[in-house]
């Protein structure tokens, strides 16, 4: 949602979009068990790939890559050209004739199974923990992975990036969170959050999820809230500069937010962050780590202390803040990969 919210306002700048060779594929994992201990007979996990797997003298895939996205999102928000015109192409980072590129849609989103599917509200309360599971078990049991050459994900995806350096610290050879923070999310962060969640519920039309129209008012709140979350001052003042242009685009965001989106899937999405804190437990992330955040980002404020003091405890990693200007685009700087893809190429030369 957010990922769309920044595309939809960086709409004028990007550049045509090309069509990147991909592939299409879904994994069944049978009897899923999240850990509230509640279960699906069967996990649909659906991902988009490029590339080829390459596999050594062992016979042992190599050269995976997995893309996670963030919230509200799926693996095709990869394929847009300010992210895969940057990255995939020969000579570039994730040039696609030497990496095997994997882009799950998560739990709960795109087409991997979700609430609007059929369970609505009776669907498992999925949390990060359990998405991560569930990547894992696609890895593992479909695409038959035992080890990722890197895993990068951006917002939610790079809150997943922290989790999978802790829970399976020799899975990866490398780690690139965009834009997040590896602490609980309290403060304003869970804040704006929760209004997003209550918005939807508190509108009757919403009916304890059992719906028949989509509860307009309260998507459109949680709409609103999310076209200033996922803002960038700087670069909206300058593209949108008159009260007329900048109206238009706040009504046109909202209106294209709300043709895709599903109720339920929402508060799930949003709520399934509840249990993520990866604070206490840094010290278990073994792979070099780059973590890059945006100055302009409103859900991950710039003066929070945070990357200081995780620095001081994860010895294989980096941090770079990239410095606000009207070329920036707030939260989702992180899918505009000029801005850091020479990050990502200093990662790759540093790990192996």
């Amino acid at each position: 949602m957010l990922a769309l919210l920044a595309a939809l306002a960086a709409q004028a700048a990007a550049p045509p979009a090309k069509t990147w060779p991909t592939h299409e594929g879904d994994v069944v994992l049978k009897d899923f068990r999240f850990r509230d201990g509640e279960s699906l007979p069967e996990a649909r996990m659906h991902y988009t790939t490029l590339g080829q797997p390459h596999r050594n003298a062992a016979g042992e895939i190599d050269n995976a890559v997995m893309v996670l996205h963030g919230t509200g999102g799926d693996g095709h928000q990869f394929l847009r050209p300010q992210f895969a015109d940057e990255l995939y192409g020969p000579s570039q980072p994730l040039d696609i004739r030497r990496y095997w590129i994997i882009l799950p849609d998560n739990i709960g989103h795109g087409k991997s199974s979700k609430p609007s599917d059929g369970l609505r509200m009776r669907f498992p309360k999925y949390d990060y923990a359990d998405m991560i599971e569930a990547q894992h078990r696609m890895l593992t049991e479909g695409l038959g992975i035992h080890h990722m050459r890197l895993i990068m994900g951006t917002s939610m995806g790079c809150m997943m990036s922290f989790l999978w350096g802790e829970m399976y610290p020799d899975f990866e050879s490398a780690l690139m969170p965009l834009a997040c923070e590896p602490i609980e999310i309290a403060g304003l962060n869970r804040m704006w959050r929760q209004m997003v969640i209550d918005g939807i519920e508190k509108d009757p039309a919403w009916n304890g999820g059992n719906y028949t129209r989509e509860p307009e008012q309260g998507l459109r709140t949680a709409a609103s809230i999310l076209v200033i979350a996922g803002g960038a001052p700087l670069y909206l003042q300058k593209i949108y500069p008159t009260r007329q242009a900048a109206s238009a685009f706040a009504q046109q965001a909202v209106e294209r937010e709300l043709s895709n989106m599903d109720a339920n899937d929402m508060i799930y999405q949003f709520d399934s962050s509840r249990t993520y804190n990866p604070w206490p437990s840094l010290e278990k992330i073994k792979a070099p780590l780059t973590w890059v955040n945006s100055a302009d980002d409103f859900i991950n404020p710039r003066n929070l202390p945070v990357p200081q003091q995780a620095m001081k405890r994860m010895k294989t990693a980096r941090f770079r803040l990239i410095p606000e200007s009207s070329e920036t685009h707030g939260h989702g700087t992180h899918t505009w990969a000029t801005f850091w893809k020479q990050d990502l190429s200093a990662l790759l030369a540093r790990s192996k």
